[in-house]
């Protein structure tokens, strides 16, 4: 085709010839094509013609694809459904094995455990191995598809190890140097093995300050290693110091993605996540919150119930409380969704903790008095009672404060308690505030009642 064809044009034509079995120029074309755009052909189709993909794409050509298919597990379990059992499991020990891992660990038992029978020993125990390791540590995302090398050999036999098993490995980039224990001792880059003299020993060579993470750190902080010093790949060892594999910069790309998923869904209080879901599904997600909010809303209305005397003499106090609610709300939510990134980004999350608070008192009292101020001025002029502007200014500075406070100190409570900061969520916060806010504005209104009716 014309290399000027959109890629829908080319999705469309290959579409086409899918539908007129012609299976040599369809093996062409969809060849032609990027990995990646493979993929989104494949995600496009309906079943009847995946099920023609099946037939014209072997295990391993299927295997190449699925290593960068991201779907949901509802997709992924359908899509293995469709496949004949032997043909999932050929392809599932083809592909890398981070990536069976992650495929099968989205399938119930039963199902993962026929697939694992069908496979080859080999395979089967690999993924076995990964499969045991807790969800969303190193050990569940790490590769075991890596190029090691020992200390003790020339430069030219490592090179033709790697040249054996780059086809296998994930990455070549950096080389890691275990002893013959396999105990990792160093690194060294296919830059270095390139430019040094074919009889140049690799312990001469390599670098014996090699950064890597133990088997069971969290996943979050192989992202910020991965991160901060640039790596494309870390090596993982056990908690004797024997390589087990390496996590690559894409799979950290994923683990970035699932916590930036994590984080908003936590801070909107629902699974961002969930527009795939049909509405029951969906909602019977959200209700959990809602109904929790539900009953601190409550909390707040009865609390203004107890204030129905106060309100009764000035019913103008009345008008005011959502804006004061609300403005306290919104404040409190700037403030969680700044701490929960400071959480996220900070290495050491014990340093300045009372500087950080006072800080944070120092900014809700400033954005309070700013805010009180301007209320002042509106409601003075605009009720014509300067007296309830004041009251209603006061009010506000001290629940933007409190907002503040409440937003930034919640969520490292719930970091130093062991709970993900980002569950301390926007509506929660919003909801606390509230509470908080008309506590507030009732008792400061209470003791200036005489001054303003």
């Amino acid at each position: 085709m014309d290399g000027q064809t959109t890629i829908e044009e080319q999705y469309d034509y290959l579409l086409a010839v899918l539908q007129a079995d012609q299976l040599i120029e369809f093996r062409e074309l969809f060849f032609n094509l990027h990995i990646y755009e493979q993929g989104q052909f494949y995600l496009s189709l309906n079943e009847e013609e995946r099920q023609r993909v099946y037939t014209y794409l072997s295990p391993k050509e299927m295997a190449d694809m699925f290593d960068v298919i991201e779907e949901d597990e509802e997709d992924v379990e359908e899509y293995l459904k469709e496949m004949k059992p032997s043909y999932v499991a050929d392809m599932l020990a083809e592909m890398y094995t981070d990536n069976a891992v992650d495929t099968l660990n989205q399938l119930d038992k039963t199902t993962m455990a026929k697939y694992l029978s069908l496979m080859d020993t080999e395979s089967a125990s690999e993924i076995k191995e990964l499969l045991h390791y807790e969800d969303e540590t190193a050990g569940s995302i790490m590769t075991t598809e890596y190029v090691s090398i020992v200390a003790n050999q020339t430069v030219r036999s490592a090179m033709y190890l790697l040249k054996n098993e780059a086809t296998v490995a994930e990455t070549i980039y950096y080389v890691f140097v275990v002893d013959r224990e396999n105990i990792l001792v160093g690194v060294i880059s296919l830059r270095d093995l390139i430019v040094n003299d074919d009889d140049r020993m690799i312990s001469d060579i390599m670098s014996e300050r090699v950064m890597s993470v133990k088997v069971g750190d969290d996943q979050e902080d192989v992202a910020k290693m991965i991160r901060d010093y640039d790596f494309l790949a870390v090596p993982v060892t056990d908690y004797e110091g024997h390589l087990l594999g390496i996590v690559t910069v894409d799979d950290i790309i994923d683990v970035i993605d699932e916590e930036a998923a994590s984080d908003y869904s936590g801070l909107a209080g629902v699974d961002v996540e969930e527009s795939s879901e049909n509405p029951f599904k969906a909602a019977s997600k959200r209700l959990p919150w809602l109904i929790t909010l539900l009953f601190l809303g409550m909390s707040t209305a009865t609390l203004i119930g107890r204030y129905e005397e106060l309100v009764s003499e000035a019913s103008i106090l009345a008008v005011f409380i959502s804006l004061i609610t609300g403005t306290a709300g919104n404040a409190g939510t700037q403030s969680l969704a700044v701490a929960v990134r400071r959480l996220a980004v900070q290495d050491d999350k014990d340093s300045g903790f009372f500087r950080l608070i006072i800080s944070e008192v120092l900014t809700g009292l400033i954005t309070g008095a700013v805010t009180g101020l301007a209320i002042f001025i509106v409601v003075g002029i605009w009720k014509q009672n300067f007296p309830l502007g004041f009251v209603i200014g006061i009010a506000m500075l001290f629940a933007i404060t409190v907002a503040n406070l409440a937003g930034s100190l919640i969520p490292m409570l719930m970091d130093k308690l062991g709970f993900d900061p980002a569950v301390a969520s926007g509506p929660f916060i919003t909801t606390l505030s509230d509470l908080t806010s008309v506590l507030i504005y009732f008792n400061i209104a209470s003791l200036f009642m005489s001054y303003f009716i």
